[in-house]
């Protein structure tokens, strides 16, 4: 009877360990950039390429992002607490201690950037330790002093699909820097339709990330949608490149004016509401993008 009883401890304490490693690491956030890198592989890929790469790819890609994910916790652990979406993380509430999750941030790390770096060239290596720092160091420090941030933010965040080419290539060309292109330029929208909606907790904590200090009113919507605007041309890049067909162009273009409608309605209403569509579109624009792209390659 002890014994069974000792056993259920023991497993709830380790569901409850992992899953703080897993909002540590920001689980779902992280399968998400992963994603983006493995269709840029899949956009590179040759008849001599090795599918074995691409689990390498996709081993090293998670631990680099859980590492600078969790390097982020650490470094706002003070500013988690005063804000309702964050204020159950496990540094924030002392489950886990800052020695803790450093170290292993630092094992995921170093373990991330060496696998890259040693199973597929020294380039991917570089790209990926060049995205933790400036995403860890670069841009988490400055969410509380300026909205370039996200600026700053955009340039991690638009390496994975290069990352994924650059995999398989072992060079950055134009159509490596077409990928990084249409990745930037949808994260604006994209994050700041997620600011628009969070504004308020965002505040508390003392982050300023919309576009225009004014917050949540007309100057901010119209920077999203001219941001969204720019993703209709680009949508053609891979073809014009000779990557992917036409198809693909069209499918990407037709996502973009999607795209476009809802920041327009945002633009006009400035609703909350609104936000939260347009929120919704950019989650599903870019794996329509860049799926269509490798099918039409294919």
């Amino acid at each position: 009877m002890i014994t069974n009883e000792l056993n259920r401890t023991e497993t709830f304490s380790l569901k409850a360990k992992l899953s703080d490693y897993s909002q540590l690491i920001k689980m779902r956030l992280t399968f998400t950039v992963v994603f983006s890198a493995a269709m840029g592989f899949l956009l590179a890929f040759q008849p001599t390429t090795h599918l074995m790469d691409l689990f390498w790819l996709v081993l090293g890609g998670f631990l680099v992002v859980g590492s600078s994910n969790g390097i982020n916790q650490i470094i706002e652990k003070n500013y988690d607490k005063l804000m309702h979406r964050t204020a159950n993380r496990p540094i924030a509430t002392g489950r886990m201690s800052v020695v803790e999750a450093a170290l292993f941030c630092l094992v995921l790390g170093i373990a991330g950037v060496s696998i890259l770096s040693l199973t597929l060239n020294p380039l991917s290596g570089w790209l990926a330790l060049a995205s933790l720092v400036s995403y860890a160091f670069f841009y988490t420090p400055l969410k509380r002093i300026s909205p370039i941030a996200v600026f700053v933010g955009a340039f991690p965040g638009a390496i994975p699909p290069m990352l994924g080419y650059v995999a398989v290539t072992g060079a950055i060309d134009s159509i490596a820097l077409a990928l990084f292109a249409i990745q930037f330029f949808w994260q604006f929208p994209h994050f700041w339709a997620i600011a628009w909606i969070l504004d308020e907790d965002y505040k508390r904590a003392g982050y300023r990330l919309l576009p225009s200090f004014e917050g949540r009113g007309k100057r901010s919507a119209r920077q999203m949608m001219w941001y969204t605007f720019v993703l209709i041309p680009m949508g053609f890049l891979p073809f014009s490149l000779g990557i992917s067909g036409l198809a693909s162009g069209f499918v990407s273009a037709t996502a973009a004016m999607v795209f476009l409608y809802y920041a327009i309605k945002l633009y006009r209403s400035c609703s909350d509401k609104d936000a939260k569509v347009l929120m919704f579109a950019s989650f599903l624009y870019l794996p329509v993008v860049l799926v269509s792209f490798v099918i039409d390659k294919i």
